[in-house]
């Protein structure tokens, strides 16, 4: 394993170190973040802006909300707009890359609703 080196870093070498996929370590160490997939999932239909965005995720809290959209936006999935307008608005959109993972998200919604019970899942 690395020594030295960030979290993420140490993560993915311990990963691959015990035969994971490298690809499939970094992906859920961003995306396994909780509320990444359903704020991905919340700008399938399009640009929305943060407070319909917000009400759409459901009982996250704002700071989780504002770290998620953050990281998001830096990890290239998302796209904020600042509309110049009185009182001024921000809009939310998926990039291509977004865009490319809401497949594999309703994949993953199918795969819950068969496997998982209601009960797996912890309600804030």
């Amino acid at each position: 394993m690395a020594v030295g080196g960030n979290q993420d870093e140490r993560l993915t070498a311990a990963g691959v170190e015990h035969g994971c996929d490298a690809g499939l370590v970094r992906a859920f160490q961003f995306l396994g973040k909780r509320w990444s997939g359903v704020i991905l999932a919340a700008l399938a239909k399009g640009p929305i802006g943060y407070a319909e965005l917000r009400r759409g995720v459901g009982t996250i809290t704002d700071s989780v909300f504002s770290d998620r959209l953050t990281e998001l936006a830096a990890g290239g999935l998302i796209e904020r707009t600042v509309i110049d307008a009185r009182p001024p608005g921000v809009t939310y959109a998926l990039t291509g890359a977004g865009a490319a993972l809401l497949p594999i998200l309703r994949e993953l919604a199918g795969w819950a609703d068969e496997y998982l019970s209601q009960s797996c899942v912890e309600v804030e």
